[in-house]
């Protein structure tokens, strides 16, 4: 079963700087918001949202974390990064 998406949110200041800086787009964060792979809650208030992607080089697989405060309407993303340690933050289920 997929896990639920996020319609409603906000990007905060630090997320888009953050985002920007690891040279990640809104684009792509907002694609996993709407169709995350995994949904993990962090603590009490705060899930990340999770997808690998395929970057330019042929093979090379990346998570994208998205970590999203859901104890507020609309939601706060907080930031997110990519990572190639998969094996570490992917849970089967």
């Amino acid at each position: 079963m997929r896990p639920q998406p996020i319609a409603d949110y906000i990007f905060t200041d630090h997320a888009r700087l953050e985002i920007l800086r690891r040279g990640l787009s809104e684009e792509m964060v907002r694609a996993i918001l709407l169709a995350p792979e995994q949904r993990l809650e962090v603590r009490p208030g705060r899930e990340v949202l999770q997808s690998k992607i395929s970057s330019g080089q042929p093979g090379k697989v990346f998570l994208i974390r998205v970590f999203v405060d859901i104890d507020r309407r609309p939601a706060e993303v907080v930031t997110a990064y990519r990572t190639s340690k998969i094996e570490k933050y992917w849970r089967e289920s």
